[in-house]
């Protein structure tokens, strides 16, 4: 079922995000967005981006995901100075050196602590605040590299493996109350994130997509109204595949 139209505003936590700013410019018609991020001082460019592409105004807050004593207190403040949220977008992360995580212990927490409990820190009190409003989108990325874990990159992975499991669960805990979560799936994205590790060597996976593929798929699964969305649609019966292979073949694919 589509959702109902609201004219509330656009906050993208990960004000710089590839995926996240594209997703927000076509969502931003006729809106107030608000880009948190570090350096707010220095997203003129997302700014502009957003202007053209129909946003009422876009205004600029300071967010460290790292910070995670400061994230209630910045949700609070950003409905109290620009109003209802309708849409929440949580798009920051790190990728991280697999390799130097292996034996790193401290990049291997910061991995960890960055792409899952920020993420937590962010969205419970998120929910708590659109819970009070009763009404609200949450759009979450997980990522198919966290509904089976590989070797090749085990440490992010497994950050998206629990982020998924936690949104998956906050999404049963919102039925009923008003609030929606939209929880997306994509593949291997080919863009800034991923920029340094195909600089090394690494191709990108089969069914690879851009940001602005991500972006499209996104969008039109919010205006629906759907609870999870995979990018591409065809992951989905591959994974479901994949979770059957056993273990001691599974261990020695490459990628």
């Amino acid at each position: 079922m589509a959702l109902p139209p609201t004219t509330g505003t656009i906050v993208l936590f990960g004000g710089r995000s590839e995926i996240g700013v594209a997703l927000t410019r076509r969502l931003a018609q006729g809106r107030t967005v608000v880009l948190a991020a570090r350096r707010p001082d220095d997203l003129g460019a997302e700014a502009s981006r957003l202007i053209e592409a129909g946003a009422s105004q876009v205004h600029t807050v300071a967010f460290d995901a790292d910070d995670t004593a400061s994230h209630g207190a910045l949700i609070d403040s950003v409905i109290s100075r620009f109003g209802p949220i309708e849409a929440a977008i949580v798009a920051f992360g790190i990728l991280g050196d697999q390799v130097r995580a292996e034996t790193d212990v401290e990049h291997a927490l910061q991995i960890a602590h960055t792409d899952y409990l920020a993420q937590i820190s962010v969205l419970t009190p998120l929910a708590t605040a659109l819970r009070a409003q009763g009404s609200g989108t949450i759009v979450v990325f997980s990522s198919v590299a966290g509904i089976r874990v590989r070797k090749a990159n085990y440490v992010y992975g497994s950050t998206k493996a629990g982020l998924d499991g936690f949104a998956s669960g906050l999404a049963d805990a919102l039925h009923g109350s008003g609030v929606h979560l939209l929880l997306a799936r994509p593949g291997f994205v080919v863009g800034a994130m991923t920029k340094d590790l195909m600089e090394s060597g690494v191709t990108p996976a089969p069914l690879s997509v851009d940001a602005e593929q991500v972006a499209d798929a996104v969008a039109r699964a919010y205006r629906r109204g759907r609870g999870e969305v995979w990018i591409p649609w065809a992951l989905r019966p591959l994974f479901v595949g994949m979770r059957l292979i056993p273990r001691p073949i599974w261990r020695r694919l490459s990628r």
